[in-house]
């Protein structure tokens, strides 16, 4: 705390009156910073959230002004980065970043948000995970039930715009899964000052539970007035945009309307026809809904203990940026065209299987290439130095290694594959660099790159070549001073001091810790700095040339300006190709990584067989969760999957708790997605249909916060997927029914698994405790119930049974229990829910009684129907027990006298019960015979 700089102003009372009126015009979601040099402030409710989020105390607050006065706070720049990183990304705010023109006068001259990073780059390095997509979207709803959807978004880092207008169900399941597949970051919407729009309203909470930050803009920006004009002025097509197909998309205009004036593009007179405008299809991508995202933990959350908890963290093995967030895109938007996969699965299976081709790409070619797409934006918004230049250069000269990597591969199988995919593609972009290559090694000081310094080579002008000399006349100088100190130390000058350019200190030595005592108490040796990795000091010579030094550099860039103005305009035309390489290179990082998986997973991935659209079936031989496998000291338990058209299309899943239903459920779900982004599967065999979209209802949550209970969310859940399913539909559902009352649950569980056997026709998988369902089988052909089986064993006896079967012998009741996570044909009848309360340590007293209460109620449960709940009296007992005991007394005298077998014994004992009237009547004697 003690580096957080000190709370000064010249005018506090002027600056609060500033404040107070900037305040009144500023959105709610938006956290002002005031940049007052090497340090910045907030105030007000913004620095009581910068305290708790950045600080962790309020302690840190000070108050401006008299009572009640103004909380502020104050940040270092570092300490800013690190809440900016906070705010954008896990709290979804705007940051508006303020500086002073005057006395008092504040411009914002920054502003940012989770869909708008372009003004923050620099400071958030490289913490972008994905890409910020922004969307603005604008509902049509006249219609009783079609709505019509029109949305415009971007990625502000690519100067494209796409649109997109589709009709959708009352719920906006359409809207849904397009802010999955587009991985959207922050949503545009019309503000409604009353709150009371429910399609608006529904809007709003679909983007909340996409996890996308939600900015209201006014009514007026959705107009498309000016549309076709701006459009004209922004985009790299010659012709009016008025020609344009898309423009026909009333809604969608709208939103692009919105959209480009949020994002302010038609302020940058760079961004003037550099823009490219294309039509977004929802259908070629599979639907996913936010359930399924969850459900499939397909993105990393906090919960996730390990990286390989979720599919992303899994999967990526990708050595690039732009790799890693092609993944996480590639995910969202699993393909619906068989011939698209197959090419993926064939570009895997290369890599699967050329093991040095792949490593080479790996460990030598592919780590070394930055973040393409973050360079080319340095350029386009002329923001890149020398040091960019070079960055392009190195990537230049590091093509014809790829090329050759991959030239160098002889199995003919796959290399018309991976030539039309990469090689063609490298080589062009290799000639393209030419150029650009032959300009840098011609211009730039490339040995200079050593010390870390991005300068022009001195030959290109008298000046330069002046200070040039100067300056390597202060190095000769130095290495002297170097040697000196050396031999008065005693120290190797190649292994123990060094001579180095500190990024603080500038020139001076360097001691490895273990010889640091050699300076102490040596007056002529002025300590700097101690670090890990050493001792920094230096001599009053060394000051006086790192003097000298510094002015002659910063003499020789300012002479070099110009030249180095005109190098990076050069450079910076390669953009479009900086561009289309980084999504060449991008592609072949995530095509690589899926082959890493594949063969280091703990049993290697099968490439998948993928039947057309409506046909085939999915069975998947000796499946597994890709997930669950890696997690430490689990050995995974193997099961088979049979999705077959009319012979297995609904599967009912029962078995005890945590027996592994959810399990097998969701991993059939995440293979059926891997399949179709093109990647091998955890199975020993695979075929696999293609579905248009995985829906799931999982475990829901209470969301209290939001007024919806665990019931309420899982009824809308459930009622997504049944207002989306189609007959080429994966539906996974978990345990549906348990938010409500027995009766209602199984109710509409029942319901609810006829209308997708009858209606849709979906391929579905439904894991429940309501073993009653397992009836579906016998009215429905196309219904099949598994079970998971259970060992259970008396414990002592040896005795032993596995549930599920009905011809299985009759296991002891509630004891040892050993679940097997083995998935069979049958209905299991038990669920063992006790077994896990012991499993957990429930205290004993409370186990014993929960194992009574269920008895009883078992034992009890429809019995009391039999005898009408006639309770028999204190007489009519005494009155029944001595008929019972004279019948039974007479039953033993005849057998003894007769000699009788087993059977006729039995048939005794009927003829005599049902021979006395009065024991029949008894109503003691009706109870007992209920039991």
């Amino acid at each position: 705390m003690s580096s957080r700089p000190e709370l000064k102003l010249d005018d506090e009372s002027g600056f609060i009156k500033a404040y107070l009126q900037l305040e009144s015009a500023k959105n709610v979601d938006t956290v002002r910073i005031f940049d007052r040099g090497d340090w910045l402030s907030a105030h007000g409710e913004d620095a009581m959230l910068i305290a708790r989020v950045q600080y962790k105390t309020t302690s840190v607050i000070k108050t401006l002004g008299r009572s009640p006065g103004l909380p502020s706070v104050t940040m270092t720049w570092t300490a800013y980065k690190s809440f900016l990183r906070e705010a954008i990304f896990r709290l979804g705010k705007r940051v508006e970043v303020l500086q002073t023109t005057g006395r008092n006068q504040w411009n914002v001259i920054k502003q940012a948000s989770p869909g708008n990073l372009q003004d923050i780059e620099e400071e958030l390095g490289g913490h972008i995970d994905s890409a910020p997509i922004i969307l603005a979207v604008r509902v049509s709803a006249k219609a009783t039930e079609a709505r019509q959807v029109g949305v415009c978004f971007a990625d502000a880092s690519v100067r494209e715009l796409g649109v997109s207008e589709f009709a959708d169900n009352d719920i906006y399941s359409n809207f849904e899964s397009l802010l999955i597949q587009l991985g959207v970051k922050e949503c545009l919407i019309q503000s409604d000052g009353t709150k009371k729009d429910a399609e608006l309203q529904k809007l709003r909470t679909i983007a909340d539970n996409c996890g996308c930050a939600v900015s209201e803009r006014p009514q007026s920006d959705f107009s498309n007035r000016d549309i076709e004009q701006d459009l004209t002025r922004l985009l790299r097509d010659e012709r009016s945009a008025g020609t344009l197909p898309q423009t026909d998309l009333k809604l969608a205009m709208t939103s692009a309307a919105a959209l480009i004036k949020y994002l302010g593009v038609l302020t940058d007179a760079t961004n003037f026809g550099q823009y490219q405008l294309y039509q977004h299809d929802l259908s070629q991508y599979m639907k996913l809904d936010s359930s399924a995202l969850k459900a499939l933990n397909l993105m990393p959350s906090p919960k996730d203990g390990s990286r390989t908890m979720n599919l992303y963290g899994l999967l990526n093995h990708c050595k690039t940026p732009v790799g890693s967030r092609l993944l996480a895109q590639w995910l969202k938007q699993p393909l619906m065209s068989l011939d698209e996969i197959e090419r993926r699965q064939q570009l895997v299976e290369a890599f699967v299987s050329d093991t040095e081709l792949r490593q080479t790409l790996q460990e030598e070619h592919l780590r070394s290439i930055p973040d393409l797409y973050r360079l080319a934006k340095k350029f386009q918004r002329k923001k890149a130095n020398l040091e960019d230049v070079v960055r392009a250069y190195q990537v230049a000269i590091r093509l014809p290694g790829f090329i050759g990597t991959f030239e160098g591969v002889m199995d003919e199988a796959y290399k018309d594959a991976l030539d039309s995919e990469y090689t063609n593609k490298l080589r062009s972009y290799t000639d393209s660099f030419g150029k650009l290559q032959e300009m840098v090694e011609t211009t730039v000081d490339l040995d200079a790159l050593d010390n870390h310094e991005f300068i022009i080579k001195s030959e290109f002008d008298d000046g330069l070549r002046i200070i040039r000399k100067k300056l390597d006349k202060l190095r000769y100088e130095m290495e002297k001073e170097h040697r000196s100190v050396a031999d008065d130390l005693n120290q190797d000058p190649e292994k123990k001091l060094f001579l180095e350019n500190h990024k603080v200190h500038g020139w001076c030595f360097r001691l490895t810790r273990t010889e640091a005592a050699a300076i102490r108490n040596k007056k002529q040796y002025q300590e700097c700095s101690t670090q890990k990795n050493g001792v920094f000091f230096t001599t009053t010579k060394m000051t006086g040339y790192r003097r000298d030094f510094d002015q002659l550099s910063e003499q020789y860039n300012r002479t070099q300006s110009g030249l180095v103005q005109e190098v990076v305009n050069v450079a910076a035309s390669y953009c479009p190709v900086i561009e289309k390489l980084a999504g060449v290179l991008a592609h072949l990082d995530v095509i690589v990584s899926f082959a890493h998986v594949s063969v280091h997973a703990p049993t290697a991935y099968v490439r998948p067989k993928i039947h057309p659209r409506g046909t085939g079936s999915t069975i998947l031989k000796e499946a597994r969760h890709p997930c669950m496998e890696m997690q430490d000291d689990i050995s995974f338990i193997t099961n088979d999957v049979s999705l077959v058209r009319g012979d297995s299309e609904f599967l009912i899943i029962t078995g005890p708790n945590m027996g592994g239903k959810s399990t097998y459920i969701r991993q059939i779900g995440v293979i059926a997605l891997m399949a179709q982004i093109g990647c091998f599967v955890p199975c020993s065999e695979a075929e696999l249909t293609l579905f248009d979209c995985i829906l799931a209802r999982v475990g829901a949550s209470d969301s209290q916060l939001k007024g919806v209970s665990t019931f309420m969310a899982e009824m809308l859940e459930t009622a997504n997927i049944l207002k989306t399913a189609t007959r080429e539909s994966l539906v996974i559902i978990d345990e549906l029914g348990r938010g409500t009352s027995t009766y209602d649950g199984f109710g509409l569980a029942w319901a609810i698994s006829e209308h997708i056997i009858k209606e849709i026709g979906a391929f579905a998988m439904f894991a429940t405790h309501f073993h009653e369902l397992t009836a579906l089988h016998d009215t429905y052909s196309q219904v099949q119930n598994l079970h998971v089986v259970a060992h259970i064993g008396d414990g002592g006896s040896g005795d032993a049974a596995m549930t599920g079967t009905t011809d299985a012998p009759a296991a002891p009741r509630r004891q040892e229990v050993t679940l097997l996570y083995k998935v069979v044909p049958g209905i299991s009848d038990q669920s063992f829910g006790i077994h896990v309360a012991e499993l957990v340590r429930f205290p004993q007293k409370v186990v014993n009684m929960a194992k009574r209460k269920a008895d009883e109620l078992e034992d009890f449960s429809g019995k009391q129907e039999d005898i009408g709940h006639v309770k028999a009296s204190k007489q009519e007992v005494e009155e029944g027990s001595r008929m019972l005991k004279e019948v039974l007394m007479k039953w033993k005298e005849q057998v003894v006298a007769e000699h009788l077998g087993k059977e006729d014994q039995v048939q005794r004992m009927k003829d005599l019960v049902l021979g006395s009237e009065a024991l029949l009547a008894n109503p003691f004697f009706k109870e007992v015979q209920a039991l």
